[in-house]
């Protein structure tokens, strides 16, 4: 994390098919998601939908491979990323920017129905870095190697006595 960037987590409805090309041969996906906050209306005894937000998502590597091949118009998400804003000048040489949120992490909202989850095969060799292979992580050892950590710098492993 870095100071002064702002993270978001938005509930929302995917609003067109991801676009996915390689940039300099990094994936990327983007697509367009809205977000329409319900009120309950208190004088109508029901609840009311509120103006909808409408979201640029752009997703790089695994994650935009990931989305491109899983999320479709009209399904429920959730994206969690950061806001960036995007300027340019266009051809008459007026100033436009527009807010993109850039995906950290992007799931189907299980509040609205169910999903089937497929694990990615582990990566190549060649793509583990070496501290991938000396350090401690969180991931699964079919994913990464990585060595194994001591409980402690000099004391060996103690066994349980039986009772």
């Amino acid at each position: 994390m870095s100071l002064g960037e702002t993270y978001v987590t938005v509930l929302g409805w995917v609003g067109s098919d991801p676009d996915f090309k390689e940039v300099g041969q990094v994936p990327h996906a983007t697509f367009r998601m809205a977000s329409t906050p319900r009120q309950w209306e208190k004088t109508l005894q029901r609840y009311v939908d509120k103006p909808t937000t409408w979201f640029t998502v752009d997703c790089w590597r695994l994650l935009a491979q990931n989305a491109f091949d899983s999320i479709h118009v009209g399904q429920p998400i959730i994206v969690t990323g950061r806001l960036r804003t995007h300027e340019w000048t266009n051809q008459a040489g007026e100033p436009h920017s527009r807010v993109i949120l850039e995906a950290f992490s992007i799931g189907h909202d299980l509040t609205r129905g169910t999903t089937t989850f497929t694990k990615n095969p582990p990566r190549p060799e060649a793509a583990l870095t070496e501290a991938a292979e000396t350090t401690a992580t969180p991931f699964p050892a079919d994913e990464y190697s990585a060595a194994p950590l001591p409980l402690s710098a000099t004391a060996e492993p103690v066994e349980a006595e039986a009772a």
